[in-house]
């Protein structure tokens, strides 16, 4: 009887260490063959779909380029990639969980979600500035007081909105909208008078509607925001593969080639080009690739 306890014990603590191990990401990809990239799919030009409905842009790039390594890293020369579509509010539970290994979007790297998530060094710098119909006349927040203004649910945009409101007495009426799109739609069609998230993102959809005249865009910003890959966190296996191949991007000039495909050239579906020279904040930061969250070691 003794014997069996022992026995069952003993199986119970190896199945625990067992599924630990499974646990951490490198792991789970060397065990079934796949890795796990979510997508957006109207977040351009980083990670939108194209005319094949196929997700593609300059974090999708860098993604694969990180799949890469941990193909090399484990010797998986038929490593799959699968892609999984995330929003706003769903990408940093679906990498808590498991259910994907590399987040391949907009998301900004701050010291709230470092609690819940990872972050490679930064691959692109940005701030949250607001963009609006020419016919309302913006010179400061001061001028959108008393009005609505619109941010995706669960973005970092949303939380500076709501922390400038509250701590300026703004008198802003601030909703949600499930995504990039529809957030763009209701400040077009007049249910809400602006609308904030990245700037980077703003001239992106600008570049891509029916009307670039008719919008315009703040000259003061509410934030800066550094964007990394997000990854699971207390994972330094699989950070440090995906840390080493942010940095020889960065450090071999790949990434600033990468910038120019995606920010300086024409890109699917329309041939839009952003024409956005890469700015002094990003530059350092590729110069001294860090995953830091703090804003001011970008300023």
């Amino acid at each position: 009887m003794k014997k069996s306890i022992v026995v069952f014990i003993g199986a119970l603590a190896l199945s625990a260490f067992s599924s630990q191990g499974l646990t951490q990401t490198l792991d789970k990809i060397k065990s079934t063959g796949v890795i796990t990239l979510g997508y957006r799919d109207a977040a351009g030009p980083f990670s939108y779909l194209d005319d094949k409905q196929q997700p593609i842009g300059y974090s999708m790039d860098i993604c694969r380029n990180i799949a890469q390594a941990v193909k090399t890293a484990l010797n998986l020369p038929e490593l799959k990639i699968n892609l999984n579509p995330v929003g706003p509010s769903t990408r940093i539970p679906l990498i808590a969980n498991g259910t994907i290994d590399l987040e391949c979007g907009v998301s900004t790297n701050n010291a709230e979600r470092q609690k819940q998530v990872a972050f490679t060094p930064t691959t692109f710098v940005t701030g949250t500035r607001l963009v609006y119909l020419k016919t309302l006349k913006v010179q400061s927040m001061e001028d959108l007081r008393g009005k609505t203004i619109v941010s995706p649910s669960g973005s970092s945009n949303s939380k500076v909105l709501n922390e400038y409101n509250t701590k300026n007495n703004a008198g802003l009426i601030i909703v949600g909208a499930t995504d990039l799109p529809e957030a763009f739609l209701m400040m077009q069609t007049g249910r809400a008078a602006a609308f904030a998230t990245d700037d980077v993102l703003i001239y992106n959809m600008i570049a891509n509607s029916k009307s670039p005249s008719d919008f315009a865009v703040s000259a003061f910003s509410l934030s800066v925001e550094p964007y990394g890959i997000m990854i699971p966190k207390d994972d330094p296996s699989f950070k440090k593969v995906a840390d080493d191949a942010v940095i020889k991007l960065s450090k071999s000039g790949e990434l600033d080639k990468l910038y120019d495909k995606w920010f300086m050239s024409p890109i699917p579906p329309k041939g839009a080009n952003l024409n956005m020279p890469m700015s002094a904040n990003l530059k350092k930061a590729l110069a001294n690739p860090t995953d830091s969250p703090d804003p001011k070691v970008y300023e």
